[in-house]
């Protein structure tokens, strides 16, 4: 999956996620977050590489558990997970050297 440049209003089931195959890239943030705009030129870069990821905008915010689930707190929030399972997260990135921690989790062997 490409990069997705819209958040999703939409929030997942956790069972649904903990069944997704291979690696899923929860981007949580909010399309008005002045941090969540400044990530994505690097996120770009980052997901361009990389076939095969999926990668879920979710917008966050009041009310919305999936957030809270994963401890969420400031935007944006990464979380890298595979089979359920958190292998990496990365909070406000602003360059490819902070996604540095999920390009390593990415190219770690499944």
């Amino acid at each position: 999956m490409t990069y997705q440049g819209q958040y999703g209003a939409r929030e997942p089931a956790r069972t649904e996620l903990d069944a997704m195959p291979g690696a899923v890239l929860l981007e949580f943030g909010a399309p008005w977050c002045g941090h969540c705009r400044a990530a994505q030129p690097a996120l770009q870069a980052l997901l361009a590489a990389r076939d095969g990821l999926t990668h879920l905008k979710i917008e966050d915010g009041r009310g919305r558990p999936l957030g809270r689930a994963f401890g969420v707190k400031l935007w944006p929030t990464l979380v890298l997970l595979r089979a359920g399972q958190e292998q990496a997260r990365v909070v406000r990135p602003l360059s490819r050297e902070d996604l540095a921690v999920l390009a390593s989790a990415l190219d770690a062997p499944a």
